[in-house]
């Protein structure tokens, strides 16, 4: 964990590690965004996938719920003041997936003002991928259940899938099928699939910035396939935190986009 957490204070921006999730839990770490990245030990068996949860931000909960009961999808609810404020379930593939009420994920900024408009540090989370072995069910509970739709999909050659990107239905952030991966994959391969992308304005910039930070580079920055600037960064546990600008500089393989790019 000491390790790690010295990853990610590095990784995740040193200066916005802010004093009130440190009280609280000394693995948090908080974007400019407003969101966190949370760090928890692995059992001494860890599960194929160290991505151990995605939360999303929902003005509905309520009306979730009653979605995933008329769809006979497990859920639990946690409570506070009487209203639901957290759904947690699990996708088809037993991915764990967290809904938490928007309103109090914005009472949570109130507290901790995120940079000012001027500042190059702007970055967010702005998806998460994960190993997927029967995409027809996936499509069935993102797109037909959740409302997800198809942002982009492409592979390593024209002719063959291997990324499918599901934007949320009312946003720009994405969840990333990675498709045909063996199921006896190595925990190296297993960590470049489960992962986690941080967009940023600038991704030549941002390697410097981490560079000064001390955060291990093992990789330069490349367009990707989808035509964006991106680096790859690598935890600990071989997990992979990929940083992405926002905007794709050339035209993507394989497909066009279908949905509007995230922002800083």
């Amino acid at each position: 964990m000491a390790t790690a957490r010295t990853f990610y204070k590095a990784a995740a921006d040193t200066a916005r590690r802010c004093d009130w999730c440190g009280k609280v839990d000394p693995s948090a770490f908080k974007l400019p965004s407003g969101q966190f990245i949370l760090l928890s030990p692995a059992d001494k068996d860890p599960e194929n996938n160290l991505l151990a949860e995605i939360s999303f931000d929902a003005n509905h909960l309520k009306e979730l719920t009653r979605l995933l009961k008329s769809n006979q999808i497990r859920y639990t609810t946690e409570k506070q003041n009487g209203m639901i404020s957290i759904v947690r379930l699990r996708d088809p593939e037993g991915h764990s997936l967290v809904f938490l009420e928007a309103n109090a994920v914005r009472k949570y900024d109130a507290f901790h003002p995120t940079n000012g408009p001027g500042s190059v540090k702007r970055e967010r989370i702005i998806h998460a991928g994960f190993i997927v072995n029967d995409r027809t069910a996936m499509d069935h509970f993102y797109k037909d259940i959740l409302g997800f739709h198809l942002y982009w999909h492409g592979g390593m050659t024209d002719d063959k899938t291997q990324w499918v990107d599901m934007q949320v239905p009312d946003g720009t952030d994405w969840i990333e099928y990675m498709l045909n991966v063996p199921v006896d994959a190595d925990a190296h391969t297993r960590g470049v699939m489960n992962h986690i992308a941080i967009g940023v304005p600038d991704v030549q910039l941002a390697a410097k910035e981490l560079e000064k930070n001390g955060a291990p580079l093992t990789e330069e920055p490349k367009i990707g396939r989808d035509g964006k600037w991106q680096l790859n960064l690598y935890d600990p546990d071989q997990t992979r935190v990929e940083l992405m600008e926002f905007t794709p500089v050339e035209k993507p393989c394989c497909a066009e986009y279908t949905g509007p790019h995230p922002k800083p």
